[in-house]
């Protein structure tokens, strides 16, 4: 009796064991809002958005599709850097530089570089295949020069973008 009371407390220690040492799914660590924006930019190292496949573009509630028709922005980001390339952008982006968050504010960012589109905060909404951006040129002052001429590009635009296969 003592050797089956003995083997019964054996295995149940070793079932104990064998499932307490078991390594159980961990969790995934949780990413930061800054981590989730950026794989809505960029995935998990780059993606470009274009015009083209269905998107559309606006100034002031007006279409400009047709000047961006061939329009791509390709955002990536790293570790290390973030940065963006453009193709069309015409004269209201530059072809390529860094681009970061507004401070704490991961619904927006800005471009770097010397075109208009850099410098002023840029929002974005992503859902699923597409990225909203917009953002606000304002008309240089009298005293400033720009080329195009004075307020040629100013305005409120809609880039609605779709993610480029």
């Amino acid at each position: 009796m003592n050797k089956l009371v003995l083997n019964l407390l054996l295995i149940s220690a070793f079932g104990l064991v064998l499932f307490g040492c078991k390594k159980g799914d961990d969790p995934a660590p949780q990413k930061t809002p800054e981590e989730l924006a950026i794989e809505d930019l960029a995935g998990s190292s780059s993606t470009t958005w274009t015009v083209a496949g269905g998107g559309t573009v606006t100034r002031d509630n007006r279409s400009e599709t047709n000047i961006y028709a061939n329009f791509e922005l390709t955002f990536a980001a790293n570790q290390n850097s973030k940065t963006y390339n453009t193709v069309n952008g015409g004269d209201l982006f530059d072809g390529s530089g860094n681009w970061n968050f507004v401070g704490t504010d991961v619904s927006k960012f800005i471009l770097a570089g010397t075109r208009p589109a850099s410098g002023p905060e840029i929002s974005f909404t992503r859902s699923g295949s597409d990225l909203i951006l917009t953002f606000t040129i304002v008309a240089p002052g009298s005293g400033e020069k720009i080329t195009p001429p004075n307020g040629a590009i100013a305005g409120n635009y809609r880039f609605a973008l779709k993610r480029k296969p």
